[in-house]
């Protein structure tokens, strides 16, 4: 039964104990699915409410937190923030596994339950189809949910978020410039400063002549000045144009396939790396503060995508060092970020914004330092290294899980790789790689049904390959590393040394009907934001590109699947092409790539008379029948549990997906 509780502990500075928690304020506790036990853990309960923080901006431990000397300051000199949680935990205490898992939420949501427990998808986990087959639960985990980011979108109930101050010089506006662009697949008269939906910095002074909007062709094409006359800030409406300081209108209309990218005026910068504080802290207060009711022997890490990106922010920055000294996260689970880091740390800093090949344009994402391990680039002579910045007894032990898309979208490469591109970077002790081989940037959901990409092509968008049931396995091993010191299963990912990664001239794609190989990647460049970078001060809008890091991608073999990293299921019986990218046909340019989605192609069928016209085996060539599948499926599951990358629970599971796909492909 639902029961509404306030309780809330205050006290006027953070203690040594609680860093820097002050007050937890607990508005809800509840028990999920009216108390029924989840196996040894028993029954689990949620609770929610907010986490209040103060921070001493002198203290060495914030000083990293760029614009916090110009966030207001209560009457004891500390800068204060509030941010939403959420709780599941064992009810019983006895029963908690002292192993708290906070989740870092992608743009304010809730993951875990969907990548660990084969979950729905919700904000607010409460129906039973919330907590799918509960293995998170049977690990009797402590899931942590605290807000972060600062521009959340306001009208979207459940989200999590944190309520970052504003930078001020002595009590007057910060001004400055921001930028934001976008590519648009059809023509369209406005376009919202914002990304994906989240607040943005509004125009301070629409007339300045520093705003400057340009489009350009491509990604290396020249930017072309669109005359100010030409455009405002504004929103398009059926009765023309209204003026709004979060739109651009341009009566023309912006073209599909080209580059646009505003830098405009703005004031109020939040003073947004105090959400790296609040997860370094709110995961401290849980492992050192006995009166947290949420309490932790040790904390884990998960972060996806954007909020993968903001760990290795986090850790490169140095904050996974409390106050007081001590280690705040003992793992870290880094899942498709890629060898990036993000906008997450700086004055008018935008978190939402990311990385594509032909999308999110050269913010402080895909740059230097991309290895755990301490690099020199060549060209620059810069020395660093994303563990550089932190004491060995600071560092966590990490596991980066990326799929094909990072390596085709998000330069993954360079996390193992030298800078040059020419040779194996192997991660250091407390480091593991896994490449999810042939996955896009998420799991597609199931087979597709909609037609092929072109008439004549076989090729579908939205690759369904489910890495997911490797990836719960990984966190099983990654929680066992951090709890007891079991050694996980070594890295697998693909190399230069055994031609497993390669570059893209290099890559031995078949020919296959209606889908020709890409011929571009992502690629981080040496980007210059000026000369006040260092203070977390951008004045350099856009930044000054300098010459690019090389890309490499996967090898593939004769079925044109990848051929290094971890195989799943779908790889080692083969049935289908399954790819990390796609090309954006039929929206220009169509030799660009499209934003983390990627392609299932069946293989050819000899009573289809596909086999003229496509190089891959065909279907009749492998197998003699459903049975034979399946029974070989069954045996590559076996082979995946003995090596670590499949649960026993899940070998049913994708022994019946392997039946579903070869129904599928049958009946194309």
């Amino acid at each position: 039964m639902k029961t509404l509780l306030r309780a809330v502990v205050f006290g006027l500075f953070a203690s040594a104990a609680g860093a820097d928690v002050t007050g937890v304020d607990i508005r809800q506790r509840e028990d999920v699915l009216d108390a029924r036990p989840f196996g040894d853990a028993g029954a689990y309960e949620k609770l929610a409410g907010v986490i209040h923080f103060a921070w001493d901006p002198a203290d060495p431990a914030n000083t990293r937190i760029a614009d916090i000397e110009l966030a207001p300051t209560n009457d004891h000199g500390l800068v204060e923030a509030t941010a939403n949680f959420t709780v599941l935990q064992p009810k019983d205490p006895a029963k908690r596994a002292g192993v708290g898992l906070l989740e870092v939420a992608n743009r304010g949501g809730k993951a875990s339950l969907v990548y660990f427990n084969r979950a729905t998808g919700s904000r607010d986990p409460t129906r039973e189809s919330d907590f799918g087959d509960a293995y998170l639960m049977d690990l009797g985990l402590t899931l942590i949910w605290v807000g972060w980011q600062c521009d959340i979108p306001p009208d979207v109930p459940d989200l999590m978020r944190i309520d970052a101050p504003i930078a001020t010089d002595d009590a007057e506006s910060v001004y400055g410039y921001a930028r934001s662009d976008w590519v648009s697949t059809g023509v369209t008269k406005s376009f919202p400063l914002g990304h994906r939906g989240h607040l943005p910095y509004k125009v301070a002074r629409p007339s300045d002549e520093g705003n400057v909007l340009t489009v350009r062709d491509g990604r290396a094409a020249p930017r072309q000045v669109i005359p100010r006359e030409k455009w405002s800030f504004a929103r398009a409406t059926p009765n023309g144009p209204v003026p709004s300081p979060e739109f651009v209108y341009f009566e023309e209309g912006f073209q599909a396939g080209k580059i646009y990218e505003v830098v405009y005026h703005t004031k109020n910068p939040y003073v947004v790396g105090v959400g790296l504080a609040a997860l370094r802290d709110t995961i401290a207060y849980a492992k050192h503060d006995d009166t947290c009711e949420f309490g932790v022997d040790t904390g884990i890490a998960f972060g996806v995508s954007q909020t993968g990106r903001l760990l290795r922010q986090f850790l490169y920055q140095g904050f996974n060092a409390d106050e007081q000294g001590r280690i705040a996260f003992d793992g870290m689970l880094i899942h498709t970020a890629g060898a990036g880091r993000g906008s997450f740390n700086h004055r008018f800093a935008q978190p939402s914004r990311d990385a594509h090949r032909y999308s999110s344009f050269v913010y402080p994402t895909d740059i230097f330092p991309f290895s755990g391990r301490t690099q020199t680039d060549p060209l620059t002579g810069e020395t660093d290294g994303l563990l550089a910045h932190l004491a060995p007894e600071h560092q966590p032990r990490i596991f980066y899980t990326n799929t094909g898309y990072e390596y085709w979208g998000r330069a993954a490469s360079l996390l193992h790789t030298t800078p040059d591109g020419a040779a194996d970077v192997e991660p250091l002790d407390n480091e593991r790689i896994y490449h999810l081989a042939s996955g896009q940037h998420f799991v597609g959901g199931r087979l597709p049904t909609q037609q092929p990409i072109a008439d004549g092509s076989l090729g579908h968008l939205n690759n369904p390959l489910d890495f997911l049931y490797a990836e719960r396995a990984l966190l099983g091993h990654l929680v066992a590393w951090v709890a007891d010191g079991t050694e996980p299963p070594a890295s697998r990912y693909p190399k230069i040394a055994d031609g497993t990664l390669v570059p893209i001239e290099q890559l031995e794609w078949p020919k296959i009907l209606g889908v020709p190989a890409p011929t571009v990647a992502q690629v981080a460049y040496r980007e210059d934001f000026g000369p006040r970078w260092s203070e977390g001060i951008i004045d350099n809008q856009p930044p000054v590109i300098g010459e690019a890091f090389p890309s490499l991608v996967p090898q593939v073999n004769e079925f044109a699947n990848e051929v290094g990293g971890v195989r799943t299921v779908e790889l080692e019986v083969p049935l289908a092409t399954y790819t990390g990218w796609s090309l954006r046909y039929p929206d220009p340019p169509v030799t660009e790539l499209r934003d983390f989605i990627g392609m299932i192609i069946p293989l050819p069928r000899i009573d289809k008379g596909q086999d003229v016209s496509d190089a891959r085996p065909p279907i009749e060539a492998l197998y003699g029948s459903k049975d034979e599948v399946m029974s070989r499926a069954r045996e590559a599951a076996a082979a995946l549990v003995a090596d670590g990358f499949l649960l026993e629970r899940d070998v049913d599971a994708v022994v019946e997906r392997a039946g579903e796909t070869w129904a599928w492909v049958m009946a194309r």
